[in-house]
């Protein structure tokens, strides 16, 4: 399949949640395919926050399909799963590059 015609989305880093892994103006190039796995990077929307993007670690994989994800950086200010529980799976995206 070429390229130009993949679901690709792009997004920017823009806190220190997942450092040193990511700096903030970091870009990332994520696919909403691939199952999640544990120590993926994903990004997924805000559970509580409409149209606010997250990026995190997958730690798990629970049996109902849903993720746990931390920041990497726990010193940082920053929303994961310690706050707002695990998530679905379904309509995260897949970090194949970071740029």
């Amino acid at each position: 399949m070429p390229i130009s015609r993949w679901p690709v989305r792009r997004f920017v880093v823009v806190d220190r949640s997942m450092e040193p892994a990511l700096r903030a103006g970091q870009g990332l190039v994520a696919v909403p395919f691939g199952r999640a796995r544990p120590g993926q990077l994903r990004v997924f929307e805000h559970p509580y926050r409409p149209n606010f993007w997250l990026v995190k670690r997958v730690t798990e994989i629970l049996e109902d399909g849903r993720m746990r994800v931390l920041s990497d950086n726990p010193a940082a200010e920053g929303s994961d799963s310690r706050e707002f529980g695990p998530l679905p799976t379904k309509n995260s995206y897949r970090v194949v590059t970071v740029i």
